[in-house]
């Protein structure tokens, strides 16, 4: 696993990023991109397909006061897109419960359950976390 792109930090007062991917996760978010045009993630919590990663095109997953911005991809622009950004959001009392964890968004082969749009490639996301520094 390499990470090659972390996140933007988005929680006020705090200078470090949350959330990185590594370059297989670029690489197909740069070809769901192609598809779908803008995306999101979005992780919910709780069981089930709620405990991983979801991706969306942006818009179709309304976020609101329960939720949290963890950070925002900068996605390079390739030969046929622009450069796009992406939100990580996290629900609120989730939020509570990673809050000392860095996540990196990996790819794996498998298929999710759920709406996320890596389903029908093959791949589904999932999160390794690791402790923050104290």
């Amino acid at each position: 696993m390499t990470t090659i792109l972390a996140s933007r930090p988005e929680i006020p007062g705090e200078d470090f990023s949350r959330v990185a991917m590594t370059d297989e996760t670029l690489e197909l978010l740069q070809k769901l991109r192609g598809i779908h045009g803008d995306l999101m993630f979005h992780l919910s919590g709780g069981c089930c397909d709620g405990s991983m990663p979801m991706c969306y095109p942006a818009g179709d997953f309304r976020t609101g006061a329960q939720d949290v911005l963890l950070g925002t991809f900068e996605l390079p622009a390739t030969d046929a897109l622009p450069t796009a950004e992406i939100g990580f959001w996290v629900g609120k009392p989730h939020f509570s419960y990673i809050r000392g964890s860095h996540i990196t968004l990996e790819v794996v082969d498998g298929r999710g359950a759920g709406f996320s749009v890596e389903t029908p490639e093959g791949k589904r996301f999932i999160m390794r976390s690791t402790l923050l520094p104290s």
